[in-house]
């Protein structure tokens, strides 16, 4: 009779799988915006993968490819074309094909027309769009037909086959909003007023229902013209606190916790050793770097001496052993020895309290009451610490990276904050109080303009575009991620990637921690998922994923 009933239950199971209509997941993170232009957070990119498309991305494999043109554009197959520009520069023409039967959420066909006004909107300083970098040389846009453009571009870079993130908006529901006043868009668009407005969406699901600060609903886009998706309804739960997540997790509240946003790689860990089999966990290492962002006009944080002993004084490979269990890479610079242009042999700051008090010391700041050093004016070395609010692992390194530096002299205050405010408002709007704990994801071989370039800092004259949240300015930074996008010999790209890394790591602006490897969890009856490590997230292919 048991011999029955375990076969019966594995009869059943698999159908009980096959049956399900609806997949739950968790994340730490709620998105600051909807929109796909505005605000560049990972929560968000992982919500949209779902339920939209841009031009191109880097797959799993870490490969450009279309997700809505035919073919990618190439000098050999004639849909990228060198030539001068109007004022005499070396430019490029370069072709995209939409793929047929495209539409948007509402039925609206989808067409060169969406991107024309993506283009429009992107163009104009005063709407925020970010990377600025992309439409100021994206200087012509011409639409052949309803499938058929082509971009003009003022320089020749070695990625021309790629549109980043370029997607499509709505012009049939957005462009009159943001035609009547530019600046005012980013509080009008229909991405936060009307999100469950179908025809914004043109991925295989739709955003039927939000709760701010809570979660988001998506359900199958019927006029998604690719492969149907499995699921009928996807929940997302945004639970910030990571062992609340964990406990949703355990008690079947939510069916998965994306690795993107999810539980770190010690608590995940320490979930599969007490839980057997129940899950399938997969590690993926990417490019995801941890770092801590310094506002470089704060008083103190401006002397690159400063920044240099506040690096000394952390015990970063302690830190991963202890914390992680190991299973970080500890940083020396913004680029992933997993990228092929990492330079092993940049500058390295070992764990060394006696250098940091020597670099304090002749910046001028000596011992003071409490053990907080003062200047000569009496100012405490003192600013705040933040990070997102409710992420345990996060949490942990803050209190050891303050044990740390109070062990110098070093004052730092601990003030956290919800990821969308952090992201949405402290950050964005440089308004962070000297020292800011996050990640960025990066693309494969990711030109870090946005983040280092002395035009991407943030301002509101154009209304708060760019990533540069240190106001990091350098002369021979800028021209580096001038030039490096234009060489196309890699053997040369190589040289410039290596003087680049020197840079950063003389100059500090960030002060590297790690290169994070992310746990994926999904239950057993799950399949399908496809983790890429890259800025790309796993979501874009959605309509891979199954229930066994």
């Amino acid at each position: 009779m048991k011999r029955w009933l375990i076969a019966f239950l594995f009869l059943v199971l698999p159908a009980m799988a096959q049956g399900r209509d609806t997949l739950t997941i968790g994340i730490t993170q709620y998105p600051s915006t909807f929109h796909p232009n505005i605000d560049s957070m990972a929560a968000k990119s992982y919500v949209l993968g779902f339920a939209r498309r841009p031009v191109t991305a880097y797959d799993a494999e870490w490969r450009v490819t279309c997700l809505l043109c035919e073919t990618l554009p190439t000098l050999e197959n004639g849909l990228a074309v060198r030539e001068r520009t109007p004022d005499g520069k070396d430019g490029i023409a370069v072709t995209w094909v939409l793929r047929e039967g495209l539409r948007w959420g509402d039925g609206t066909p989808l067409t060169t027309e969406d991107l024309r006004f993506a283009w429009e909107a992107g163009r104009e300083s005063t709407t925020g769009f970010g990377p600025a970098e992309f439409y100021r040389s994206a200087y012509e846009f011409t639409a052949h037909d309803a499938r058929r453009f082509t971009i003009r571009f003022d320089k020749v870079t070695f990625e021309f086959a790629s549109l980043g993130d370029f997607a499509p908006l709505p012009a049939h529901l957005e462009r009159e909003r943001w035609r009547a006043d530019p600046r005012a868009y980013r509080s009008r668009t229909l991405y936060d007023t009307e999100p469950a407005n179908p025809g914004l969406w043109n991925g295989p699901y739709r955003i039927t229902a939000v709760q701010p600060g809570a979660g988001v609903t998506l359900e199958r886009n019927e006029h998604w013209s690719g492969p149907p998706p499995h699921f009928r309804r996807i929940q997302v739960r945004t639970v910030e606190n990571t062992a609340s997540l964990e406990a949703q997790l355990l008690a079947g509240q939510v069916d998965m916790v994306a690795g993107e946003l999810g539980l770190p790689v010690e608590q995940a860990s320490a979930l599969m050793r007490r839980t057997g089999s129940r899950f399938h966990v997969e590690y993926k290492p990417g490019l995801i770097y941890e770092h801590v962002d310094l506002r470089l006009d704060h008083p103190a944080l401006s002397d690159r001496r400063v920044r240099q002993a506040l690096l000394h004084a952390l015990d970063r490979p302690q830190i991963v052993a202890r914390l992680f269990e190991g299973r970080q890479t500890v940083a020396h610079s913004t680029v992933n020895p997993l990228d092929w242009v990492h330079e092993a042999a940049t500058r390295q700051y070992a764990h060394d309290p006696a250098r940091a008090v020597a670099l304090l010391e002749e910046a001028g700041w000596r011992p003071g009451p409490n053990g907080i050093r003062v200047n000569a004016s009496g100012e405490r070395l003192s600013f705040e610490l933040m990070t997102t609010a409710g992420n345990r692992s996060r949490e942990a390194v803050q209190q050891v990276i303050q044990a740390q530096w109070r062990a110098v002299g070093v004052e730092a205050r601990i003030r956290n904050e919800p990821p969308r405010v952090l992201f949405g408002e402290s950050l964005s709007r440089r308004r962070f109080g000297g020292a800011a704990m996050y990640a960025w994801i990066s693309a494969p071989e990711g030109v870090p303009r946005t983040s280092l370039h002395s035009e991407e800092i943030p301002s509101a004259e154009r209304n708060w575009a760019g990533q540069n949240y240190t106001g990091f300015r350098n002369e021979e930074m800028n021209a580096l991620l001038e030039a490096l996008p234009q060489e196309l010999d890699r053997e040369k790209r190589r040289d410039m990637w290596r003087r680049l890394q020197a840079v950063y790591a003389d100059e500090l602006p960030a002060l590297p921690l790690w290169f994070r490897q992310d746990a994926h969890l999904w239950p057993r009856w799950l399949e399908g998922v496809r983790p890429t490590g890259h800025l790309n997230s796993s979501t874009l292919w959605a309509e891979e994923w199954r229930a066994r």
